[in-house]
């Protein structure tokens, strides 16, 4: 019973697989789909967008800071009521009477006032504009080590999803050499050659094939929907390689880290950012010289401006004391200064550990590649032998289906091998690439 209800499970997955259909994709054509619909690759630009705006914000230390405004008031305040007289122009001798400057009648003042407040010399304005330019250089370089990333992600899906395809290659054709088995052993078993017990081993074997096809193509439909997930594609349909998985070549010779590599180059802008921070925190110790000046138009009537004045000059600030505010602020940039080349040097160290791991994986996949290539002529060879040898009555069953497990295991490993051998050289690109 329960051969069956595993058996009507795997045809209904089987059904359900083959609804879908398949959609054929070139690894070229999927970079192309991943590079402009992919989700991290648009974060990433908007991350250099947020950088640029904090740039563009430092803008303030050499343009001016221009604001206008319109103000009516009504008044009997007498130095209010005196003031905006004489900013009207319009104070008259009777204006002084003694009586009426401590108690003076409504008075309407209307005020146009245009204001420039223009930096001079501000030296941890600058600074802060270095370093800003610093950051939004260091995120351009780290979006394109995103989209760096999210391409080797692709090219390692895609490679996974030729394994997949080859693990459900090799075990249709296992599920096909079981159902041929049993058909001999049938029949040697109603010619009384046979044992029920080897009938069973046999039915076993089918059953096994069938959940390990069955995992296969699940796995197949994940390593097509994961390349649905890089592509913002929400239909999540089901991909088939045009291209089979095959051995690539790589040279591994002269291959280095590079600290013009992009991710490394930001974190060396992202050092000279922290370092110009530093900077500026320390000229806030010195003063600060501004510009300003105002042009004003003043009446009692509602949008009129019969009298004008202006005013301009410079201010030289100088905060003296801020308490330890400011020692600390230095304080604490200056740390995250050394400890950001702390983490520059020890990322460059890291990169180069994962260097060193990937060539001795290469290495260590070429060899299993010729030992899994022979081991599967091998196991090829011994299961053609004892097939032989079973039709003519002369091989075990289980001895049979014992050479035919090892056979599939080979051809799997081999597959897996070559996956990680492309996988390796792909990675080692990626380290690599400047």
């Amino acid at each position: 019973m329960k051969n069956k209800i595993t058996i009507l499970y795997f045809f209904a997955a089987t059904l359900c697989m083959q609804a879908q259909t398949e959609v054929p994709i070139t690894k070229a054509d999927l970079l192309l789909k991943v590079s402009e619909n992919n989700i991290a690759i648009k974060i990433s630009e908007q991350e250099f967008n947020k950088a640029k705006a904090d740039y563009n914000q430092t803008n303030a230390v050499f343009l001016p800071n221009i604001t206008a405004s319109y103000t009516g008031i009504s008044t009997t305040n007498p130095l209010m009521a005196f003031g905006s007289k004489l900013n009207q122009e319009i104070l008259t001798q009777n204006d002084f009477n003694p009586a009426l400057l401590n108690d003076p009648t409504t008075t309407r003042n209307f005020a146009t006032k245009i204001e420039i407040q223009q930096p001079l010399i501000n030296l941890d304005g600058f600074y802060q504009r270095k370093a800003a330019k610093s950051k939004m250089e260091a995120m351009s370089l780290q979006s394109n080590r995103t989209a760096d990333y999210v391409t080797f992600e692709v090219e390692k899906s895609y490679m996974q999803l030729q394994l997949a395809y080859k693990a459900v290659e090799v075990l249709e054709l296992a599920l096909e050499a079981a159902e041929a088995n049993k058909k001999i052993a049938t029949n040697s078993f109603e010619q009384g050659f046979l044992q029920q017990a080897d009938i069973l081993n046999v039915e076993v074997k089918i059953t096994e094939v069938k959940n390990q096809l069955q995992t296969a193509k699940s796995n197949l439909q994940n390593a097509s929907n994961y390349l649905s997930f890089l592509m913002n594609d929400k239909e999540f349909v089901v991909y088939k390689p045009i291209d089979d998985l095959t051995i690539g070549a790589f040279n591994m010779d002269d291959q280095k880290v590079s600290e013009n590599r992009s991710d490394i180059k930001a974190m060396q802008l992202a050092t000279n950012a922290y370092e110009e921070m530093n900077k500026a925190d320390k000229m806030t110790f010195l003063p600060r010289l501004n510009a300003f000046g105002s042009y004003e138009i003043y009446d009692n009537q509602v949008f009129k401006g019969d009298a004008n004045g202006y005013l301009i000059g410079a201010q030289l600030s100088w905060d003296i004391f801020q308490g330890s505010k400011r020692f600390g602020k230095a304080q604490k940039s200056k740390a995250e200064f050394e400890q950001s080349k702390l983490e520059y040097n020890q990322y460059v160290s890291k990169s180069n550990l994962e260097l060193n791991k990937a060539k001795r994986q290469l290495i260590d996949a070429k060899n299993r590649l010729e030992l899994t290539g022979l081991a599967v002529e091998q196991s090829k060879e011994s299961l053609r032998i004892r097939k032989n040898r079973f039709k003519e009555g002369l091989e075990k069953t289980s001895d049979l289906l014992m050479a035919e497990t090892q056979f599939s295991q080979k051809q799997l490993e081999y597959y897996q091998t070559i996956f990680e051998y492309n996988y390796t050289q792909t990675y080692l690109e990626f380290l690599t690439k400047n």
